[in-house]
């Protein structure tokens, strides 16, 4: 892979910038709410030296009965800078999972205006079977000043959804596993109902990962986007259960090279809540 600092940085890139003095990492694990784990906890324990841990479900707008949907730019803004992040720095997020959360922050920090944020490829499954340190230190924070400018271009609401799926245009692509996508499996969250926004394609967010957790070479991602029936010289928004796999399929559509995309923040989440939105079931 080549190392980019605004989209996917490998661990050798990590652990030779690991000093650098604007350099801040982030912990942004998360699990679904049925993994009975607990990603502060875990983080206390052990997290790559200086990390910052990141609440994905804090850090949210409160306000929405969505699970954490994007917080206002104000209150992005200060949780930062109570964290010692601010303007000028290179941020490198990862998870305890490989590539699974992670995206979801670099897509937020991308949607506050801030364009020096990458993922960690691999996260800390791959940072710590390498051996490498880890430490359960808190961090010393130094306060930095940061500004935000919010770009509504990243993301889309639940109108703009339904519009393009009856028009066609944007693609709409789900990150889910097949079976949830087709109305097979139960959602994990209780009241959904289950299958898809019409017209939307279907493309497992795992699909873009090599068995050890990392993300695929390019050629490869372009490969599994086409095969899921997207036209990449068209836009796209990508959609998941609750916003946080949509990331990981926006992150591999950057890695190509196609910026002419958006997340869709309230997802099957919100679309599966509402029973006057239509449903449908089966393949793509």
């Amino acid at each position: 892979m080549h190392d980019d600092p605004k989209t996917l940085v490998s661990t050798d890139w990590l652990a030779q910038h690991l000093n650098d003095p604007d350099l801040r990492v982030l912990d942004a694990s998360w699990h679904m709410p049925d993994a009975g784990r607990d990603p502060k906890a875990e983080y206390d324990t052990a997290h790559i030296p200086g990390a910052r841990f990141f609440d994905i479900d804090e850090i949210s707008d409160q306000r929405s009965d969505l699970p954490h949907m994007a917080p206002p730019a104000e209150k992005f803004m200060s949780r930062m800078r109570a964290m010692g992040i601010g303007d000028g720095h290179q941020v490198v997020v990862y998870d305890s999972t490989g590539v699974f959360s992670a995206p979801r922050v670099w897509w937020l920090f991308k949607l506050m205006g801030k364009t020096d944020v990458a993922v960690l490829d691999g996260g800390l499954p791959k940072w710590q079977a390498e051996g490498r340190p880890v430490e359960d230190l808190p961090p010393v924070i130094r306060d930095r000043h940061m500004t935000v400018s919010r770009r509504n271009d990243l993301v889309r609401d639940v109108t703009q959804v339904a519009e393009a799926s009856k028009l066609g245009t944007p693609q709409l692509l789900d990150a889910r596993a097949a079976n949830r996508f087709a109305g097979e499996a139960a959602e994990p969250r209780a009241g959904l109902r289950a299958g898809h926004i019409p017209n939307a394609k279907n493309l497992p967010f795992g699909q873009l990962l090599n068995d050890d957790g990392t993300m695929k070479d390019e050629t490869s991602l372009k490969a599994a986007f086409e095969a899921a029936g997207i036209d990449l010289s068209r836009p796209v928004v990508t959609t998941c259960g609750s916003g946080i796999t949509a990331a990981v399929l926006a992150l591999g559509l950057a890695r190509i090279g196609h910026d002419d995309w958006s997340l869709y923040d309230g997802s099957w989440t919100e679309w599966g809540a509402y029973g006057d939105l239509p449903v449908a079931t089966g393949d793509a």
